[in-house]
């Protein structure tokens, strides 16, 4: 009879002997994170003389465009990998026509970052209309308030185009149109930028953890929602399939978003492609952790990075987290 008391068998006490200090759970750690695994959103609105705070997120703010600038120096000493625009207009309309204009809020942002930092950062600039448009929703809609899909591809072609016009190095299409990255492909290389990729918001869910970005970002529909364009949480399948339609369309990354709630779809999307795949870790995830840690409930430092490590685990490659500067600072 075999016994597995004590030392008997050789490999009952291997676990403890490789936990057994810092040094060592280091030397034997399956994943490994690092400043560069990680990426940073930010807010630019255009009329602002100060950063606005955001107050269902402690720590984030509403840039200006000379405070964005000082927060990608620091980002970029971070030894963080890139960030993610995303822009509040002053003037909205029913077709977002801010969002391709030449002096509209991200494309001005994107062309000071890109002379101040050249390729230091990878300057990531989020395609979508919410944020632009009087109504909310991510496309052009129609007078039964529906978004009309092929429209909303014309307009999607046009910011792709200003975008990497202005400087943005990726493309990062977040609207969920069906057939949106095959029209972005094809804007982008009509206008000579074969060479800018685009990394697709593949598997984006009409997640409940969005509330706080809606404040940030000032793109809360105002009517209806995004069920109907953005996923169902229930369904896993429908995301393998929304991953190869974009990848058949030309898209060179894919995101999952949100992260944690979703990392069996991480796991999932990265055992079935050999392109890079990124995760959004998103507002309400950073706010409930904020929010426990300002309470005495959790070790936030430690939460945070167990989060961050988790979505690598699951397969992200990359982590577009709002801790992405602070998170790499502890890191280094």
């Amino acid at each position: 009879m075999t016994s597995f008391q004590g030392g008997a068998n050789p490999g009952f006490a291997r676990g403890r002997r490789l936990r057994s200090t810092p040094a060592m759970r280091r030397w034997t750690a399956q994943t490994r994170l690092s400043p560069a695994d990680l990426v940073l959103p930010v807010f630019v609105k255009e009329g602002l003389t100060s950063p606005q705070p955001i107050s269902s997120m402690p720590g984030v703010v509403q840039h200006t465009q000379d405070s964005l600038r000082k927060a990608a120096h620091e980002a970029a000493e971070a030894g963080i990998s890139g960030l993610m625009l995303f822009g509040i207009p002053a003037d909205k309309d029913a077709v977002g026509s801010q969002a391709d204009a030449a002096d509209g809020v991200v494309n001005v942002a994107l062309q000071q970052l890109r002379a101040d930092l050249g390729d230091e950062l990878v300057l990531m600039a989020d395609l979508c209309l919410c944020e632009y448009t009087d109504h909310g929703h991510c496309g052009v809609v129609t007078p039964a308030g529906v978004v009309d899909n092929d429209p909303t591809l014309d307009r999607y072609a046009a910011v792709a185009i200003a975008q990497a016009q202005a400087g943005a190095h990726v493309i990062a299409p977040s609207g969920m149109m069906d057939g949106q990255v095959a029209a972005i492909r094809a804007g982008l290389d009509s206008a000579a930028h074969t060479e800018t990729p685009v990394l697709a918001y593949a598997a984006k869910y009409a997640s409940g953890f969005y509330g706080p970005f809606r404040e940030a970002a000032e793109g809360a529909p105002q009517f209806g929602d995004r069920s109907t364009y953005q996923m169902d949480p229930p369904n896993a399948a429908e995301a393998l399939r929304e991953v190869r339609q974009d990848l058949s369309e030309g898209a060179d990354a894919v995101m999952v978003k949100p992260a944690g709630p979703y990392l069996d779809i991480v796991a999932a999307v990265a055992g079935a492609v050999d392109v890079p795949v990124a995760a959004y870790q998103v507002s309400g995830e950073y706010a409930m952790v904020e929010a426990a840690a300002a309470n005495g409930w959790i070790d936030r430092e430690r939460a945070i990075l167990e989060t961050l490590i988790a979505i690598r685990r699951a397969g992200a490659g990359s982590v577009l987290t709002y801790w992405a500067v602070e998170a790499a600072r502890w890191l280094q």
